[in-house]
């Protein structure tokens, strides 16, 4: 493998102004790793894609609050992303970000057996953030988010896939690196670094 950039190389001349995570199985433990650190001022809206199962209400957003500073949602259709809130995709919907920072949820069937389907939401958010996104794929067990996470490097934005000798399950990110090659393949304590950083980059 490449040497890969270190984290400071990876965000200089950079401005985000969002951050997708993409996470299956394994997913929830490693979110606890790394997103409660982050502060409530934090300066970008953070949008978080887990296979959830349908037919029952998530209790994703209640749990992450309880640990978190930072103000934590469950996105619904029509919201506005706001800098410092975390959103959750709820189940069985998927859910797109539009050009103008809002979130639009779907029912169109499920991609990879996955509704919300990581792919979904990174390649709309692809489409609306271009060079201003971070794309991050964590643990998993199928393909979902590889090609988002590819959508969003080729759209100038920063790619991230967990180093799947640490994930929970190896073969979400896996697929991701042999899709195209991320910027970053980090473990969880690297993550959650640059996520830190970010709050402060400004593009210098």
């Amino acid at each position: 493998m490449d040497k890969q950039p270190s984290l400071e190389e990876a965000v200089q001349g950079r401005q985000p102004e969002a951050v997708i995570i993409g996470a299956s199985a394994g997913g929830v433990s490693a979110l606890l790793q790394i997103l409660p650190a982050l502060p409530a001022s934090y300066r970008l809206p953070v949008v978080v894609v887990l296979h959830v199962m349908a037919g029952r209400p998530s209790q994703l957003a209640e749990v992450f609050q309880q640990r978190m500073e930072m103000k934590v949602v469950e996105a619904g259709d029509k919201d506005e992303l706001i800098p410092g809130t975390l959103y959750f995709a709820p189940a069985g919907y998927h859910l797109l970000l539009e050009a103008e920072g809002a979130v639009s949820l779907s029912c169109d069937p499920p991609l990879h057996f996955a509704r919300p389907s990581i792919d979904v939401a990174m390649e709309s958010a692809a489409d609306a953030y271009g060079p201003e996104l971070v794309g991050i794929l964590l643990t998993g067990a199928n393909d979902d988010g590889a090609h988002g996470l590819a959508a969003i490097g080729e759209a100038g934005g920063l790619t991230v896939a967990q180093d799947p000798a640490e994930a929970e399950v190896d073969v979400m990110p896996r697929r991701a690196i042999e899709a195209r090659k991320p910027d970053l393949v980090l473990p969880l304590a690297e993550i959650q670094r640059l996520l830190l950083m970010l709050e402060k980059s400004d593009g210098e």
